[in-house]
C-alpha cells in the first residue's frame, strides 16, 4: 500500500498553515494555536499538544510531521560557539553556527546546498550549486537550534535580554538574532526564503523584530528591489572589492549587476529597511584587495551611503590561491576607514 506523504509543519508560514487548517474544516483559530505550539514550544508530538481537541489532534497525528534536516555533528568551542553539520541528502551538508554573546545569541543558517554565484575567496562556492533549501529546512535550522539549546544550561546562562523562566513556556528566547550568511545566496533562492522569514517574524513563531533578522547577498539586484517590497529586513552586501575590475574577479556576479547598479539598489534599499544603515562585509586577501589605495577606494565608493564595514579576515581553504591579510595590515585598513570617519568592525 502507498503511504500517503505527511505534511510537515515547518514548511508552513503563517498563510500557509490557515490554508491547511481550514481544509481540515477547523477553525482559523487554530492554525495559531499550532504554530505557537510548534516554534514556540518546540513540541513535535501533536498529542502534547494539550490545549487542543482530542480528535484534532488525532486527524493531525495521521496527516502532518515537525521535522527537521538531520543532525550529522555538533561541535562546541571553548567560547560557547557552536556548529552542527546537517545532512541535506545525496551527499550534501549545510552549517549552522550559533554564536553567544552577553546581549545576543546570534545564529547563522544556510539558505541553499551549494552555492551557484562562484566567489573566489569562499570555499562553499568551489563546490559547486546542489539544490536550493525548502522554507522548513531553512526555518527548521533555527527550530532545532533553538529548542535544542534551551535544555543547554551554558547557553541559557549566556542570555541576559530575556527572562529565563519564560523559555519553558515558550515565551523567551535563546536565539534573539538570525542571520543568513551561512551556505548559499538566499536571494536565489527568494520564495523558500521569504516563507522562513515570515515564520521568524511572526509574533505566533519566533517574534524577532526586522532588525535582528539579517540578509546577506552577493548583490542580486532585482530580487534587492524586490526584498525591499515584501519584507525588508536588515540587509548586508557582500562586497570585497572596491572597484568592478576587481569586484568582477572575487565576485563574479558584479559582471552582471555592476558596482553602480548595485549601490543604486543599495540606496533604494535604504528606504524600506528597518536600520537606518546598511552592512558591507569586506573580506581582507593579502595582496588583494588590502592596500591603503583600495580603503581610500573604499571610502569614495561608499560615502554616499549610511553603512557599517565589517573587515572579514579570509578562512583559507585549499586550492584558494588565497592568503589572509596580516592583522597589522587590516588594522591599517580600518584606521584609513575611521579617519574617514567610517564606521568599521573587525571579525
Amino acid at each position: 500500500m502507498t503511504q500517503i506523504p505527511r505534511t510537515n509543519l515547518l514548511d508552513l508560514d503563517g498563510e500557509r498553515l490557515a490554508t491547511f487548517i481550514a481544509g481540515l474544516n477547523e477553525k482559523p483559530f487554530r492554525s495559531k494555536q499550532l504554530m505557537r505550539w510548534v516554534h514556540q514550544r518546540g513540541v513535535s508530538d501533536v498529542h502534547l499538544m494539550s490545549d487542543l481537541a482530542k480528535s484534532f489532534r488525532e486527524q493531525l497525528d495521521g496527516s502532518v510531521e515537525i521535522k527537521s534536516l538531520p543532525v550529522i555533528s555538533d561541535q562546541t568551542a571553548s567560547d560557547g560557539t557552536r556548529k552542527w553539520l546537517l545532512d541535506v541528502g545525496d551527499g550534501n551538508a549545510v552549517e549552522m553556527v550559533y554564536i553567544p554573546e552577553d546581549e545576543r545569541g546570534t545564529l547563522c543558517i544556510s539558505t541553499q546546498a551549494g552555492c551557484a554565484v562562484n566567489c573566489q575567496f569562499c570555499s562553499t562556492g568551489k563546490q559547486g550549486f546542489a539544490r536550493n533549501l525548502t522554507v522548513g529546512e531553512i526555518i527548521g535550522q533555527l527550530w532545532y537550534a533553538e529548542h535544542h539549546l534551551r535544555n543547554d544550561p551554558s547557553a541559557v546562562k549566556r542570555i541576559d535580554t530575556y527572562d529565563k523562566t519564560q523559555l519553558a513556556h515558550g515565551e523567551g528566547r535563546v536565539i534573539s538574532n538570525v542571520v543568513m550568511m551561512g551556505m548559499g545566496e538566499p536571494l536565489l533562492n527568494y520564495e523558500p526564503v521569504i516563507g522562513a522569514m515570515s515564520l521568524m517574524l511572526d509574533d505566533n513563531a519566533y517574534g524577532l523584530s526586522r532588525r535582528r533578522v539579517t540578509l546577506s547577498t552577493s548583490g542580486v539586484v532585482p530580487f534587492i528591489d524586490k526584498l525591499a517590497k515584501d519584507m525588508p529586513v536588515a540587509l548586508a552586501v557582500s562586497l570585497h572589492a572596491p572597484n568592478n575590475k576587481l569586484r568582477d574577479i572575487l565576485v563574479p556576479i558584479n559582471r552582471k549587476y555592476p558596482l553602480a547598479v548595485l549601490l543604486d539598489s543599495c540606496k533604494r534599499y535604504l528606504e524600506f529597511a528597518p536600520r537606518d544603515f546598511l552592512t558591507f562585509e569586506y573580506c581582507m586577501l593579502d595582496g588583494v584587495n588590502d592596500s591603503d589605495k583600495h580603503a581610500h577606494e573604499l571610502i569614495q565608493l561608499l560615502k554616499s551611503i549610511k553603512c557599517k564595514i565589517n573587515l572579514i579576515p579570509f578562512n583559507p581553504f585549499a586550492d584558494s590561491g588565497l592568503k589572509q591579510s596580516p592583522k597589522s595590515r587590516i588594522d591599517q585598513f580600518a584606521k584609513i576607514l575611521l579617519d574617514a570617519k567610517m564606521t568599521s568592525e573587525e571579525h
